[in-house]
């Protein structure tokens, strides 16, 4: 009988500890996330009703019954009140600290004429000291609603903005950032003749232009690598400053529902600033960065050591950024065939293709995405015909490089496939094409602007990923606008009816892809981030209505209402 009792108590006690171990075994949940339409981007499940989290990571995506299944007393809940959930958007080409100093610097972005620049460039001198330099950015000629009676290639001269900043040296960017409009203040600190005819002399600039009067005067107007006779001149950033632009930059990125960031060309004081904020705990956000192909030694001593891809996936390293042309705002983006509105002009190589030739094969030896900035068709062309030879020479054609196009706004139709055959990546802000298609036509003529400009749904029909963007802060950073502009083909006023091409147009479920697990892929990410998929990364954005359902009309009345970095709640729109 002593015995028989204790055998089935050891049963007893060995149930008992079994069960214990599993209880202790057993995940629960820090966070669960219910109450709305969650889109995951996941081929498997399209939506789901709850998500559930540990820490920093997706425990379990599905049904709300088994999600609570992860439930304990300390797991917070997040009900979501009927609101529609995606993977945290990712911006998939833009300039973080570019975005941060723009909240700092004169934001020109709505200017509508010449004389809104000169009343905020008035405005601002009343506060600076003499001698002290304004800077802006955003202006945009093509996009004012009226002309400066005077212009010289399209363009407006110093003159109304040197009189009302006679003490100081005025620099403006170009909201594309491939010109520059500068006073008379900062070109005679350049050096330059800006008022006399006297000494005249003729500026030649590889890969820029300095845009002269009919007397060879300039008329602030500096395109491409001109800008750098006149930045060379401007005081650099501080290092205060530059903590203040960094938050600034964040703090935009939440508010937007941003949480992962494709950083286009960083260069030494960028990459040292980036490494003090994720040091000290600042880094709240995941930025893929490309080194600037500007400083070949920093290049080379990165090929030496190879990429740095951050384990804990805040700061990574491992592409290059080279910029090969202009835009076509400037009439700087390269063409194969001259500009419509400037007959005999075909933009500008602004890099060597030598350059391109040479980084394409150290980033395949090295471990390196290449990433190369072409919007004129020519441009594209070269560029793959590069990454082509490159490929073919060190037998890499299969090879999972992931190599890209920035912009890639303008193609030749026989080079639109060669994207998918050669397996290069376009990265296309669309909300390019609702901002620029207006007066684009005017630069390309309508049969180049039909046949390969902004040709989403055609690269994605022949098997290649579109990574999408704002190229911020060339637009503002509102990824809503850019899906709106994706799936419409309108501009941001809702014209025309039907929107331009609507052949390209993409649909949402594309469109969506290309801002999350698209955007990841791009970046080496994909089995990390971009999908609400079980063990990937815990960042969500949030919005007050069904972006993917609601009328096309009300698509830009979407608000980013919360956003979820890293299982933390980063940003919630206040009532």
């Amino acid at each position: 009988m002593r015995s028989q009792f204790s055998y089935f108590f050891s049963i007893a006690f060995a149930f008992l500890l079994l069960s214990s171990c599993s209880d202790k075994t057993k995940e629960s949940a820090t966070l669960i996330i219910y109450g709305g339409t969650i889109y995951t981007v996941d081929s498997n499940q399209e939506t789901i009703e709850a998500v559930a989290i540990k820490d920093n990571t997706i425990l379990f995506a599905g049904n709300l019954e088994e999600a609570e299944n992860f439930k304990n007393e300390q797991t917070e809940l997040i009900d979501l009140k009927g609101k529609t959930m995606t993977p945290g958007l990712i911006e998939g080409h833009g300039h973080f600290m570019g975005l941060g100093y723009n909240e700092l610097e004169l934001d020109l972005m709505d200017t509508k004429s010449y004389q809104d620049i000169i009343n905020a460039v008035a405005e601002r001198v009343k506060d600076a000291e003499p001698g002290e330099w304004i800077t802006g950015r955003g202006w945009h000629q093509s996009k004012w609603d009226s002309v400066p009676e005077y212009t010289v290639k399209g363009f407006q001269t110093h003159h109304s903005l040197s009189e009302v900043s006679p003490d100081n040296p005025v620099y403006l960017r170009h909201a594309s950032g491939h010109a520059g409009f500068a006073n008379a203040k900062a070109m005679e600190i350049a050096g330059l003749q800006s008022l006399s005819a006297e000494g005249i002399k003729t500026y030649e600039i590889e890969g820029g232009e300095v845009i002269v009067d009919e007397f060879g005067r300039p008329t602030g107007i500096f395109s491409e690598r001109a800008q750098s006779l006149i930045g060379k001149h401007i005081p650099e950033n501080t290092p205060e400053s530059d903590t203040q632009a960094f938050n600034l930059a964040v703090e935009a990125c939440h508010k937007n529902g941003i949480t992962g960031f494709h950083d286009a060309g960083i260069g030494r004081g960028t990459i040292a600033l980036y490494d003090s904020m994720k040091a000290e705990g600042k880094m709240n956000i995941r930025i893929y960065a490309m080194l600037t192909g500007n400083d070949e030694q920093l290049l080379n001593e990165w090929y030496e050591k190879g990429p740095n891809i951050d384990p804990n996936h805040r700061f990574t390293i491992r592409s290059v950024k080279l910029n090969c042309d202009g835009a076509l705002g400037n009439r700087g983006a390269w063409l194969l065939e001259a500009y419509t509105d400037r007959p005999d002009h075909f933009g500008l190589e602004t890099l060597p293709m030598e350059m391109v030739d040479k980084t394409a094969r150290n980033g395949l030896q090295n471990g390196f995405q290449v990433c190369s900035h072409a919007i004129g068709d020519r441009a594209n062309r070269e560029i793959l015909d590069r990454y082509e030879s490159a490929l073919n020479e060190l037998s890499m054609l299969g090879a999972d490089h992931r190599f890209r196009i920035e912009h890639a706004q303008h193609i030749h139709p026989e080079d639109i496939p060669r994207f998918a055959e050669l397996q290069v990546i376009p990265a296309m802000q669309a909300v390019h094409m609702s901002s620029d298609r207006p007066w684009a036509i005017d630069r390309l003529g309508e049969k180049r602007i039909k046949e390969g400009a902004y040709m989403w749904q055609a690269l994605l029909r022949s098997g290649i990923p579109i990574i999408n963007g704002t190229d911020v802060p060339v637009e503002p950073l509102n990824p809503i606008a850019s899906f709106y502009a994706s799936v419409s083909r309108k501009t941001l006023k809702g014209t025309p009816e039907g929107g331009y091409e609507p052949e390209q147009k993409m649909t949402r479920a594309q469109a969506l892809k290309s801002y999350t697990l698209d955007a990841a892929y791009g970046a080496f990410e994909e089995d990390i981030k971009g999908s609400i998929s079980v063990g990937k990364l815990a960042d969500f954005t949030i919005y007050n209505q069904d972006l993917m359902t609601v009328d096309e009309a009300d698509i830009l009345d979407t608000e980013v209402v919360m956003t979820i970095f890293d299982g933390e709640i980063v940003y919630e729109k206040k009532d």
